[in-house]
């Protein structure tokens, strides 16, 4: 009897067979590595402002207040965004006819508001308020990173699901006493587990209700 199919037949069938049932496995695993690298994360990526802000410079090395310029942080959902004549403050004062100020300068001319770009902008189905955050426990670093070190603002922290979940889980890692909120270089300590667990009496957190849905979807 004659062989319709040469002997590599065989071969090719069962390395098709092995490709159509690992394809899905090996889609499914680079997908999940995409959505957690910072490729899709955006962390460690600088976003583009229409100036150069430093906070390197103006909160570490000049010491200025994170509150002098997001004034909403401890009574509000947005922390908020500095006013143009917040800016002019000192700098009517000080590098006046520096080139990269130049939108400033025109922005309180025209009197229209910098076009400041969100480098923390979660998605709208999501809500967050700043200020129940500051006000039990959790520091501004825990979520932006070490502002005071960042000759530019990046993204420090992926802000996911996950992330977010993480931290309702098991809030006790992170909180701090209030005066340690805005401490940039803010580490848990080795006795964290004790002071955790006596920050959450502190503060009143309950972490049995955090990952009810309707804590961050309403």
């Amino acid at each position: 009897m004659a062989q319709i199919f040469s002997r590599r037949a065989d071969l090719y069938f069962r390395l098709g067979l092995i490709a159509v049932l690992g394809l899905p496995i090996v889609l499914a695993i680079s997908g999940f590595a995409y959505y957690r690298s910072s490729y899709f994360t955006k962390v460690g990526e600088y976003v583009a402002q229409p100036v150069p802000f430093s906070h390197k410079h103006h909160a570490g090395e000049l010491g200025i207040d994170c509150r002098y310029c997001h004034t909403g942080v401890e009574k509000a959902a947005f922390a908020g965004l500095p006013p143009t004549e917040t800016c002019m403050t000192c700098h009517s004062q000080l590098w006046t006819n520096a080139p990269m100020l130049a939108p400033v300068r025109l922005s309180l001319a025209t009197d229209t508001p910098l076009r400041w770009q969100r480098v923390h902008d979660l998605p709208d189905y999501v809500y967050f308020d700043h200020s129940v955050h500051v006000n039990n426990g959790v520091g501004c670093s825990s979520c932006h990173g070490n502002v005071k070190s960042m000759p530019l603002m990046m993204k420090a922290e992926p802000l996911s699901m996950g992330w977010c979940l993480d931290c309702h889980r098991d809030p006790a890692k992170n909180l701090r006493r209030e005066d340690e909120i805005f401490d940039m270089t803010w580490h848990p300590a080795a006795d964290q587990d004790d002071k955790g667990r006596m920050l959450l009496a502190h503060y009143g957190i309950r972490p049995d209700h955090l990952t009810d849905c309707s804590v961050c979807h309403r």
